[in-house]
């Protein structure tokens, strides 16, 4: 079975409104990221048509355990984003499991990030240049000198990486990323630029809590291959893949995990169970565990299992 998924968008300081002028996402003049699969309570995606319209995806799976496959039978444990950051995210961190549920009541959060598009020279941060003590780390911190400590990495489309829980880092200005992540919306800022919000307010730091669960080990940068087709990036919380379709393609859905599927560029129609989807460039496809399915079309899609 296919659904497609309602998805839910968020108004951040340094979104732009890529967003809403080329995926068809709907929100303000400023979008900062949508949320494309999500069972978390801080935006849960729903139905879109057909005989469960309106339900959440939470909804969906409560009643049908099944449909997410033996791995995760009955939960979603992941979350899937489109980001646009017109501006520099803020230098951050996330915990991990043990860390969150503890002190937040959430999940900690590793993800992965798929270059979608980038204007020429944009680039991210990843992990620091070389070990670091926790008292350097803070004298960083209240000096104003972080920048100086981290990898400031150029990126190009197609390119990947996987930040891990604990890793400091941030997207920064001119990239369109894909979002894999665990469940969960834990996030310590460590520095942001000194911006205010539309009420003239600074956002709420958190450095003790990154100090604690901060890796300050130097982080090894990836090589990118930037290869089309099949897996891009797997984990112990999923698998992600990429595809260009020109015609057709079919892949058979196995009774471990169910699949999402997001268009990231062109059309087509995802059929599955004598039932048609169409697949416009920004929609969100939720693919119960053990379906078969095909898409016939021009376009280029991502899509994640676990």
């Amino acid at each position: 079975m296919i659904l497609q998924l309602d998805t839910v968008t968020k108004d951040y300081i340094w979104g732009g409104t890529r967003l809403r002028e080329e995926f068809g996402k709907i929100g303000g003049n400023r979008l900062a990221e949508s949320w494309e699969l999500s069972v978390h309570p801080d935006g849960m995606c729903r139905v879109s048509g057909g005989e469960f319209h309106g339900m959440t995806l939470r909804e969906f799976v409560g009643k049908f355990p099944e449909s997410t496959g033996k791995n995760s039978l009955g939960n979603i444990p992941v979350l899937v984003k489109l980001i646009d950051a017109k501006e520099n995210l803020s230098l951050q961190v996330h915990p991990d499991n043990d860390y969150a549920r503890r002190f937040e009541g959430d999940n900690g959060k590793t993800e992965a990030w798929y270059i979608v598009d980038c204007e020429e020279n944009a680039s991210i941060i990843y992990g620091f240049k070389e070990n670091l003590t926790k008292e350097e780390f803070r004298r960083a911190i209240a000096e104003n000198t972080l920048h100086e400590k981290v990898n400031t990495i150029a990126v190009k489309k197609g390119d990947v990486f996987l930040i891990r829980a604990g890793m400091l880092h941030a997207i920064c200005k001119g990239c369109l990323i894909a979002e894999i992540q665990q469940s969960s919306n834990v996030t310590y800022r460590v520095y942001d630029y000194g911006r205010v919000d539309d009420n003239g307010n600074t956002r709420e730091l958190h450095i003790e809590k990154a100090l604690d669960v901060t890796s300050l080990e130097r982080a090894e940068i990836p090589v990118q291959s930037r290869e089309k087709g099949g897996i891009i990036c797997q984990c112990e919380y999923f698998t992600i893949s990429r595809e260009d379709i020109n015609g057709s393609g079919e892949i058979h859905v196995n009774e471990n995990s169910f699949t999402h599927i997001m268009i990231l560029q062109g059309r087509g129609e995802l059929i599955s169970e004598n039932t048609t989807h169409k697949a416009e460039m920004g929609s969100s496809f939720f693919v119960t565990a053990g379906s078969e399915w095909h898409i016939k079309g021009n376009c280029s899609i991502l899509y994640t299992v676990v």
